[in-house]
C-alpha cells in the first residue's frame, strides 16, 4: 500500500454483487488504467465478484472475509455480509490513513435490510462508521452542485422538516466541505425557497418568511456568503448558476431534477461532513441490465475522478482545517 500522502489509494467497494456496481467498477478501473494521477485504484470486496465482471489482478483487490456470489439481476440476502464488510473495510482503511478516498458502488437496501441492516442507506452507515453526528448528501456535476435539505421523505412531510436549525446546520456542513474538499476559499451558497416563486411575499406560503429567510440571515451574520430564499424555477439556468458554488434545496426533486438534467451521466453523489472522502456514482443497482454489457461506467469514472480531486484538496489544506480565510475574514481583507 502506498504510504505518501500524494499516493494514497482510491478504494472502490463492491456494492451489490447482483447489480451493475461491480461491472462499472471494473470498467472504470480499466478506462483509467488502474490509476488516477499518482493514486492507485484498488477494489474492496470479494475477488470472485469483480473477476466475474472482467480481468482483475489479485493485487488489485483488498479481500473481505465474507464470501459473495454474483448472479446478475438476482440479489441474494446471503451476499449482504460481504457487501457490508466491504464498506466497513474501506472506511477503516481510509480512517487509518491507508487510503485517500472511498468510492462506493451501489447497494441494494432491500437485500441488506433482510439481514437486519439497521441503516436506511450508505450515508447513514458511513456516518455511523466514522462517528459523525450528521452527514449531508451533495450531488455534483461539471456545472452544478446541489444539496437537498430533505432526502427520501414523502413530499407531504417536507414542510415540517424545513426548520431554521436544519437549514443552518446543513448549510454550514456544505460550506465547510466546499472549502476543504473543493478548494473554494469563500464558498457562495444559494438557498432555494420551498413554495412557488419563493412564497410570493407570503401569498403562496410563509415558510420563506418565517423559516428560510431567518436561517439565511443567521448564516450571513456568521460570515457566510449566502443568498436566498430564491425561486427554484429561476436559479438553475447558466447565468444564475454562475453566481453560486452550490445550491441548498428544500427537497429531493427540487435538487435532483436540475442536477440530473444537466449532468445525468456524469453526476456524482458526495457525502459531506465525514472525516474521509466518499463519493459514489449517481445511480442504483439497475438489476434489469446487470450482466448484459449495457451498464454505462461514466458516473463511476466521474466519481473516481472527483474523489481523487477531493483527496488532493484535503492533502493540501488539512483534514480538519480548511486552510482558507473565513468568509468574514476575506471580506475584511478586501
Amino acid at each position: 500500500m502506498p504510504t505518501s500522502k500524494s499516493a494514497e489509494a482510491i478504494l472502490i467497494t463492491m456494492g451489490e454483487p447482483a447489480g451493475i456496481g461491480p461491472e462499472v467498477a471494473v470498467a472504470a478501473f480499466h478506462a483509467l488504467g488502474g490509476r488516477i494521477g499518482e493514486r492507485r485504484l484498488l477494489f474492496v470486496g470479494c475477488p470472485e465478484v469483480f473477476e466475474a465482471c472482467g480481468p482483475v489482478a489479485p493485487g488489485d483487490v483488498v479481500s473481505v472475509m465474507s464470501h459473495a456470489v454474483r448472479t446478475p439481476g438476482k440479489p441474494d440476502a446471503a451476499n449482504a455480509p460481504a457487501t457490508v464488510e466491504a464498506i466497513a473495510r474501506a472506511v477503516g482503511m481510509a480512517m487509518g490513513g491507508e487510503a485517500g478516498a472511498v468510492v462506493t458502488a451501489p447497494i441494494s437496501k432491500a437485500a441488506l435490510m433482510q439481514t437486519g441492516f439497521a441503516f436506511p442507506g450508505h450515508t447513514d452507515y458511513l456516518a455511523h462508521l466514522t462517528g459523525v453526528k450528521r452527514a449531508v448528501m451533495m450531488l455534483a456535476g461539471d456545472t452544478i452542485r446541489v444539496v437537498p435539505l430533505t432526502v427520501h421523505v414523502p413530499l407531504a412531510e417536507v414542510p415540517r422538516l424545513v426548520t431554521r436549525e436544519a437549514i443552518v446546520e446543513t448549510a454550514e456542513i456544505a460550506i465547510a466541505a466546499l472549502r476543504r474538499d473543493f478548494a473554494i476559499a469563500v464558498p457562495r451558497l444559494a438557498v432555494a425557497g420551498l413554495n412557488p416563486h419563493a412564497g410570493e411575499d407570503g401569498e403562496l406560503g410563509r415558510e420563506e418568511i418565517d423559516v428560510i429567510r431567518p436561517a439565511v440571515e443567521e448564516l450571513a451574520r456568521r460570515g457566510h456568503a449566502v443568498a436566498g430564499p430564491l425561486p427554484s424555477d429561476t436559479m438553475f439556468h447558466a447565468e444564475a448558476r454562475a453566481r453560486y458554488d452550490a445550491a441548498l434545496c428544500m427537497y429531493h426533486d427540487q435538487a435532483l431534477i436540475p442536477q440530473k438534467t444537466l449532468s445525468f451521466w456524469e453526476g456524482v453523489n458526495v457525502t459531506l461532513g465525514l472525516p474521509i472522502v466518499r463519493t459514489s456514482p449517481d445511480h442504483g443497482t439497475a438489476f434489469e441490465i446487470a450482466g448484459k454489457r449495457l451498464a454505462d461506467p461514466r458516473s463511476m469514472i466521474a466519481a473516481i475522478r472527483l474523489a481523487a480531486k477531493m483527496a488532493d484538496a484535503r492533502a493540501r489544506v488539512g483534514k480538519l482545517d480548511s486552510g482558507f480565510p473565513s468568509a468574514s475574514a476575506a471580506k475584511k481583507d478586501g
